[in-house]
């Protein structure tokens, strides 16, 4: 059995403009539940990288986004694992748009990402 690293290091975080700016433009993107999930493949052998965004424009205290990234960062490092692929050739960058206009409870956004990560699985695979 391999053992599931639940880590989250710097190298998962998608931090670079360029990136960023082709992800928007060039990647594809679904909606589920109450998550926009944007997607781009890249073949080059790094971690996939992901980008968590809360709009302020449905949560004007800034302590009300952070927790909901907090919610959404720890369901992604703890599920991560259902969309690690085995070739290491292939990388992908994903953005998580927060779209409710409520603060939902930990397990009601975990359940969300789980259903977003297997969707991601599954395009990853292809």
């Amino acid at each position: 059995m391999g053992l599931t690293k639940y880590h989250f290091p710097k190298q998962e975080k998608l931090t670079s403009k360029k990136k960023i700016e082709g992800l928007f433009k060039k990647g594809s993107s679904f909606y589920l539940g109450d998550f926009q999930v944007r997607h781009l493949k890249a073949a080059i052998p790094e971690p996939n990288q992901i980008l968590i965004s809360v709009p302020k424009r449905n949560f004007k205290r800034a302590v009300d986004r952070n927790l909901l990234k907090r919610r959404i960062r720890e369901a992604y490092r703890l599920n991560k694992h259902l969309i690690d692929n085995n070739s290491e050739s292939i990388h992908l960058s994903i953005g998580f748009i927060y779209l409710s206009k409520q603060i939902l409870t930990f397990q009601d956004i975990q359940t969300q990402l789980i259903k977003c990560l297997e969707r991601l699985g599954t395009i990853n695979a292809e």
